[in-house]
């Protein structure tokens, strides 16, 4: 009895293999979107602390130099928030075009997956038919020798 066999495995193999990759590359794009977040909110933590020391400074009196200095302190950190809310963007971007590529190859593994499902139905099918004609033969065969051995 032959073994089955796929014919299309290595590219199953292949698919799998491109399908591993993709989803390595997916969890490194989410980690550094994670760690972009994590860089923006410390900017932001950092501007709302400078503007509330800022407003407790105000309210008691201060210079118009120290306020014109606070002014431009908070400006660059409105800047460095915008810079790293950019770059968030960018990353979360770049992350959705790798978990597009991971659905998509995705897809492509399982078609594979399925068409190796229904070829292995198939030819077990043919294997259950091929059993049930040897045993049709057999049967045959031995009937018509016990029909020839009766007849002498």
């Amino acid at each position: 009895m032959k073994k089955f066999r796929f014919g299309l495995d290595s590219v199953l193999d292949y698919r799998q293999q491109v399908l591993d990759g993709l989803q390595g590359e997916y969890a490194k794009a989410l980690e550094r979107v994670r760690q972009q977040e994590a860089r923006k909110e410390a900017v932001e933590l950092q501007y709302a602390q400078v503007n509330q020391e800022f407003r407790e400074r105000a309210a008691e009196g201060i210079s118009i130099a120290d306020a014109m200095s606070y002014e431009t302190g908070l400006r660059v950190l409105e800047r460095n928030i915008a810079r790293e809310t950019k770059r968030l963007e960018e990353l979360q971007q770049a992350a959705e075009v790798k978990r597009r590529q991971v659905m998509q190859a995705h897809v492509d593994t399982r078609i594979l997956e399925r068409l190796k499902e229904k070829k292995l139905q198939d030819y077990q099918k043919d294997m259950q038919k091929s059993e049930e004609q040897f045993i049709d033969e057999l049967v045959s065969a031995k009937r018509h020798m016990e029909s020839g051995l009766l007849r002498t």
